[in-house]
């Protein structure tokens, strides 16, 4: 017969073990965003911590597949944008909203910067219906607080299929660092954002606020 005693050590060795586990990481969520060429909105989301991936691509649109000359000729419906792959325990939905919202400028609707057209424009893209909740009421918090001299218009919708853009685009401002920094610079993102937002431009993204 065992002990009452080595009964007791046995009971609780479920409970020792449970508590020197390492605690599980939070199951990765995604968020996907439009804001004009998905080079720069990936280059500004991957300083974000807690962004575990981010992938450039197309969405919203009407065809399967599309390339980027198709996109960026226009009629396809589909938008550049970033699908964005995060640690919900390091950043959270709403925090991504606010560098979103502060990385662009939302009050255009037709395109972003120097790239005009259909396909530039800014949406947020909600995976469930919390995110759609939440870009909702972030959106008319934000036509609420003040910041901006014009109205939002970056529409918010349910996200629909994400197709990845060529290799050649993916991770571009660090595969031609020299070339993505002078498009950039022309096309005048940075100097726009500044001036929409002023000291709140790049809000919420590390080393450009």
């Amino acid at each position: 017969m065992i002990a009452r005693s080595a009964v007791k050590a046995l009971a609780i060795l479920p409970l020792l073990y449970a508590v020197n586990q390492p605690a599980q990481a939070a199951k990765p969520e995604t968020a996907i965003f439009a804001g004009g060429c998905f080079w720069c909105i990936e280059s500004d989301f991957d300083k974000i911590d807690g962004v575990l991936e981010t992938t450039s691509g197309y969405t919203g649109g009407r065809s399967a597949n599309p390339t980027y000359k198709q996109v960026s000729a226009g009629g396809t419906g589909h938008i550049e944008a970033l699908e964005v792959k995060y640690d919900p325990a390091k950043v959270s939905y709403e925090e991504l909203l606010t560098a979103f919202w502060h990385s662009v400028d939302p009050t255009d609707a037709g395109g972003q910067f120097c790239d005009r057209g259909e396909s530039y424009q800014t949406t947020i893209f909600a995976v469930t219906p919390e995110q759609l909740k939440a870009a909702k009421a972030s959106k008319k918090a934000l036509g609420k607080s003040g910041e901006l001299r014009n109205p939002v218009v970056t529409p918010i919708r349910t996200a629909s299929e994400f197709y990845d853009a060529e290799d050649y685009h993916q991770n571009y401002y660090e595969k031609n660092p020299l070339r993505y920094k002078f498009y950039r610079y022309r096309c005048g993102r940075d100097q726009r954002v500044k001036q929409v937002w002023g000291a709140n431009a790049y809000k919420g993204i590390p080393g450009k606020h």
